[in-house]
């Protein structure tokens, strides 16, 4: 099964949206764009199969040919050789449910391999159940979960296989809008697929799960096609580099489910690598704290505060209670939802900027917040 559930798009009741194994919705925010990054890599182009090799030091042997990827423009058939083996297909049964996803190698060593992917193409197995991994030769081999995230959909798997090639990690800070870009996974079970597209816009906030397990993420929003089977496979630029982890659709459909229709969701690298390193390192992984509590009733514009956590960075802060917050760190919020998103975007113990209307018609202030940390699950 390679199923979606869907809901209406977050204040637009034309579209529906599909999390690529789950449920999304999705808010808007404006594109940020950043400054563009045209450099390129080395790679070595094996002579006789035609398989790439990243280059460390700019040169080849004899038998492979010196070629640059990157730059303004992308050689997608050169990325495509160069980050197909580091994608793998992920298989799920279990009594909860059967599906299909995707995942990349992360990290190798002699004695296995650490794999991403997302949380809800997994969760399934978490109580009981087997996850396979196919390679791109057809090989499979059984997989076990690591750690898992829900409220950032991510997850990673070990498999026990190793000296695998990895997938190189890019920063997802610098990328721009309008970066050309490969969606690379196996949507609809069908391995080694390569869509292409641009960076449609970014700090996109994309809210997923049932009320009280919900996912929040600060997605790049793309039109590279991404399908069912897509999700937690790689995102990645001119230089082959993994800049998000694919994890949802929006969709036309108002009932079953329905294929790209260039609105896809990827998890930026930056904000997923924390986690990943994270679980990777305890098994664990934490999330940033405000330390308010938000007013679900309020229906204006912004993200009304109805109580503090005592001891955490608001109310240290000094924001008083009934301050509707504006922006975080000059990113417009427009609801709840958008800020707890933009939030999450964060390492605990960064230090943000939030500006609020202060209550009783009291003007707007900035403050200054070191946000806490707790525990994701």
């Amino acid at each position: 099964m390679v199923g979606m559930k869907q809901m209406k798009l977050k204040r637009s009741g034309k579209f529906a949206a599909a999390f690529l194994a789950g449920a999304i919705i999705a808010g808007g925010v404006g594109a940020v764009a950043s400054t563009q990054n045209t450099s390129s890599i080395a790679a070595c182009a094996d002579k006789r199969t035609g398989a790439l090799f990243l280059s460390a030091t700019g040169t080849c042997p004899t038998n492979r040919t010196l070629i640059q990827i990157g730059g303004p423009a992308m050689n997608a058939k050169a990325i495509a050789s160069l980050v197909t083996p580091t994608v793998v297909s992920i298989s799920v049964t279990a009594a909860a449910g059967s599906g299909t996803g995707s995942g990349s190698i992360y990290k190798s060593a002699a004695n296995g391999s650490f794999i991403i992917t997302n949380n809800h193409v997994i969760e399934d197995a978490v109580t009981g159940g087997t996850i396979r991994v196919e390679f791109t030769n057809g090989d499979q081999v059984a997989a076990t979960i690591v750690g898992r995230d829900p409220m950032y959909d991510i997850a990673v798997l070990s498999i026990k296989t190793g000296n695998l090639p990895t997938i190189a990690i890019g920063d997802s800070s610098k990328v721009s809008v309008g970066d050309p870009v490969l969606a690379i996974g196996s949507p609809l079970g069908l391995a080694s697929t390569v869509t292409s597209g641009i960076i449609s816009a970014l700090n996109r906030p994309v809210t997923a799960g049932t009320a009280g397990s919900e996912s929040y993420v600060n997605a790049i929003q793309t039109d590279a096609a991404i399908n069912p089977g897509n999700s937690g496979g790689a995102l990645v630029d001119a230089q082959g580099r993994i800049i998000g982890v694919n994890s949802a659709i929006a969709t036309l459909s108002s009932g079953g489910v329905s294929g790209s229709i260039g609105l896809g969701f990827s998890i930026p690298i930056n904000e997923a690598k924390r986690v990943i390193d994270e679980i990777i390192a305890t098994g664990k992984s934490t999330r940033p704290v405000l330390g308010v509590f938000f007013d679900v009733e309020f229906t204006g514009i912004g993200a009304r505060i109805q109580r503090l956590s005592p001891g955490e960075g608001a109310e240290k802060a000094g924001i008083p209670v009934g301050s509707i917050i504006r922006s975080i760190d000059g990113v417009r919020i427009p609801d709840n939802e958008a800020a707890i998103v933009k939030i999450r975007s964060y390492a605990p113990g960064s230090t943000v900027t939030v500006v609020v209307d202060l209550p009783n018609n009291g003007g707007s202030k900035s403050f200054k917040v070191t946000l806490g940390s707790a525990p994701s699950m």
